[in-house]
């Protein structure tokens, strides 16, 4: 049988998993991978050689995949060798055909799929080449956001959406079939809560999206522009963060739905080519709840970070892990 470690990482976020061979874990195994994600938000794997096949079966231990694009999107931002559940996210050219997606430019702080009525559940990233500098990417804990929210703030949004613009992607290139933004009241897109529920922990967390021509719902673009610019200050806190210099074989798998994420800039002179997957999620609804903070935001938030108490996760199989 094989053998699952998990340590936490230091911060508000993220644990890196260890294990002789993750193409052979059981049932049992494969449920304390999932408790991890749900546990840390981010969970890091190291030194893997997966296949797109591969990682297609391993994406599932989290969730029923879900197809990365339309037929369309596809034609316009993936190479047709691709695998059809596999997004390439890469700025190399090839025979004047661009791979993937994204290309080297800064993907602002977003989390992926807002933009559609069910956004991603968990998605995951895996690292074939790497620039020798640049593209790192890191992740932000939105229940810890939530959670440390000034009462003034989280009194103002309770029970307000956003509107989510579809027609950007998360580098700011306008989609291939839509048109320029020219009124964010209007512009097409779902309206999500901007404080979400999670369907499995039942822990609130602060769901933005992405900046780029989102709306509150309700009110004036004046009062809308503010809130936001206030809202976006303070989930993207330092405090809240994990950053990753990525390694060639480096898996991440993440939580869509309470985390957001955002990647560095990098010279595009040289190659990146990450290969991602994702599973389906459902779409995204508030309960109003008073309960305690998920483990992992614990923390008490007055211009730095205090944790008051060890933090005791047990998961399946008997594994049970103390943090800091």
């Amino acid at each position: 049988m094989t053998k699952i470690s998990i340590t936490p990482l230091s911060g508000a976020l993220g644990a890196e998993i260890f294990c002789d061979d993750f193409l052979s874990i059981t049932k049992t195994e494969g449920q304390e991978l999932r408790q991890a994600l749900l546990d840390h938000l981010f969970i890091l794997i190291r030194g893997q050689r997966f296949t797109d096949q591969n990682l297609v079966a391993f994406t599932e231990i989290f969730g029923e995949l879900k197809s990365p694009l339309t037929a369309s999107q596809r034609a316009a931002n993936v190479s047709p060798n691709a695998h059809p559940d596999v997004s390439v996210i890469s700025n190399v050219v090839e025979n004047g055909i661009t791979i993937g997606s994204l290309g080297d430019g800064e993907a602002e702080w977003h989390t992926d799929y807002n933009f559609d009525e069910t956004p991603y559940a968990a998605a995951m990233l895996h690292a074939l080449e790497i620039p020798p500098h640049g593209g790192d990417t890191s992740w932000s804990n939105m229940y810890l956001a939530c959670d440390t929210l000034p009462t003034r703030l989280r009194e103002k949004i309770d029970g307000l959406t956003i509107k989510h613009d579809t027609s950007y992607n998360a580098a700011g290139i306008l989609r291939r079939g839509f048109s320029a933004v020219t009124d964010v009241c209007i512009s097409p897109g779902p309206s999500h809560p901007i404080i979400r529920t999670h369907p499995e922990t039942g822990y609130n967390c602060l769901y933005l999206g992405r900046r780029l021509h989102a709306y509150v719902n309700g009110i004036t673009l004046e009062e809308s522009n503010k809130l936001l610019d206030e809202l976006w200050a303070h989930a993207v806190t330092p405090a809240f963060q994990w950053r990753h210099q990525w390694k060639v074989g480096d898996i991440i798998v993440w939580d869509n739905r309470c985390t957001m994420h955002h990647r560095q800039e990098f010279d595009g002179r040289h190659r990146r080519i990450m290969h991602k997957t994702q599973t389906r999620g459902d779409r995204p609804f508030y309960r109003d709840d008073k309960s305690k903070p998920h483990p992992r935001s614990q923390f008490w938030y007055d211009g730095r970070i205090i944790n008051p108490a060890p933090i005791t996760l047990k998961y399946l199989g008997g594994t049970t892990i103390v943090e800091y």
